[in-house]
């Protein structure tokens, strides 16, 4: 087996273990506030937007210290290890408890830093200049087909069900909790690469500054022992550069969303009790729109990437479109008191009569809006600092993290409507000022096209 197509696999069954497990944990995230009304238990009083918050917040603090662990054990273990506490989470809620609901949540929040950090230096490391696009739209594609399979299995699980009964539950989560850990294993299959950079190589690497006139300061190499705090220090000055700064309202945007359409948007479908039986399992249904508009939005727009020839805005600006559009037909179709409502659901209704083909068009509405927002700021981020990549996509999730902590903290006390007018606000700045930072990677690449003339 040649290199290349021994990184290709590598990629394929990255991908895949990625699917299976978050299959399994965004689907997980998807039911477990509705899951939560229908638990009558004096042992538990959890929430699971508190559960989720705590997750983001956590995850944002841990950035810091993932590169580290993953220096230590290496990207394979991590994975495997972070995996195993994700399917553990899982498994908590066949028998829930107050305390290790929201103990499990902190251990997670800390394994999906390190996740996510030996995930992008294992497609790093599989990964050429000239293949990075192809293997990141394989990886995106693979990874958000695990919001079609979870959710379509909610949806023919809990099809036609009111209540959620603890029978109900346990089935569910026992068959999740199995699909995540067949992902955790399938890790094991990828196989070690020629191509990983010694550590001592990559300490010499300048640190982050901008695209075309850099203030960076070169550092000189260091030690094993200094790579934690230098790649702190190149993270935070990555993160007062002007652009970055530019692109964090955007990026806090994406994670104001991710919020939404996650957790808040099915838990507020589930509780419209005048979609009848059905309402509880159109949480499954709603997850599987979103998927199918993630896929496409991805598909397309990862294609278009290629041939950038009009730039990112005008598919920001198409995201942006869209999503108001969603936030308005939500605003319209969608009770106000529904993310909030108790286990029996919410009798109100909004400003039209409740349809859930509407509701269902709005899930595919916020994938695909979604779509256009991360390919784009995946895109940006990746050409601004393609030279310190890992602390670049380091703050673009600690950002993204806290931003959705926050979000799923308000979630617990702010009704539909005034969760809408944030994302709204937030939406359009984080648009202008993205458009902002294009235009100065515009002006770079016209600058460094006249130099080399």
């Amino acid at each position: 087996m040649t290199p290349e197509s021994k990184s290709l696999l590598n990629i394929f069954v990255l991908g895949l273990g990625f699917m299976f497990m978050f299959t399994a944990f965004q689907t997980c995230g998807n039911i477990e506030q509705t899951v939560i009304k229908s638990f009558n238990s004096t042992e538990f009083h959890g929430s699971g937007y508190t559960s989720m918050a705590i997750i983001y917040g956590v995850f944002s603090a841990s950035n810091l210290i993932a590169p580290s662990v993953v220096a230590i054990i290496g990207p394979q273990l991590s994975l495997f290890f972070s995996g195993l506490v994700y399917s553990g989470y899982i498994a908590m809620f066949i028998h829930p408890f107050t305390w290790s609901f929201y103990t499990a949540s902190v251990f997670v929040g800390i394994a999906a830093a390190v996740l996510w950090t030996a995930q992008g230096n294992l497609l790093t490391i599989n990964s050429s200049d000239s293949s990075i696009g192809r293997n990141s739209g394989i990886f995106w594609a693979l990874l958000q087909f695990s919001l079609f399979f979870g959710n379509l299995y909610i949806y023919v699980a809990w099809h036609g069900k009111v209540h959620i009964s603890d029978k109900d539950r346990q089935t569910v989560f026992i068959s999740l909790t199995i699909i995540s850990l067949v992902g955790n294993f399938l890790f094991f299959l990828i196989q070690r690469t020629e191509t990983e950079v010694a550590p001592s190589e990559e300490s010499e690497s300048p640190l982050p500054g901008d695209t075309c006139e850099s203030d960076s300061v070169v550092v000189a190499p260091q030690g094993l022992g200094s790579q934690a705090l230098l790649a702190f220090r190149k993270s935070i000055q990555l993160a007062m550069t002007k652009e970055m700064l530019l692109l964090s309202i955007s990026i806090a945007y994406t994670g104001l969303e991710l919020t939404f359409y996650s957790g808040v948007y099915g838990t507020s479908i589930g509780a419209m009790t005048v979609f009848g039986d059905n309402a509880k399992s159109l949480i499954g249904l709603s997850g599987i729109f979103i998927g199918v508009g993630e896929i496409l939005g991805g598909s397309v727009f990862g294609m278009l990437n290629q041939c950038n020839q009009y730039g990112r805005n005008p598919v920001v600006l198409l995201g942006l479109v869209t999503h108001f559009l969603a936030f308005y037909l939500i605003f319209l179709n969608i009770a106000s008191d529904a993310p909030l409502a108790p286990e029996e659901g919410t009798q109100l209704q909004a400003f039209i009569p409740p349809s859930m083909e509407l509701a269902l068009f709005c899930s595919f509405l916020l994938g695909l809006g979604d779509s256009c927002f991360n390919t784009q700021l995946l895109s940006i981020v990746g050409f601004m600092f393609r030279d310190d990549s890992a602390p670049a996509f380091a703050v673009f999730k600690f950002v993204q993290s806290i931003a959705a902590a926050l979000a799923f903290f308000y979630s617990n006390y702010l009704q539909l409507h005034w969760q809408l007018l944030i994302m709204v606000l937030v939406g359009f700045t984080g648009t202008l000022s993205f458009f902002v930072a294009e235009w100065m990677v515009v002006s770079c690449r016209r600058n460094s096209d006249y130099d080399s003339i």
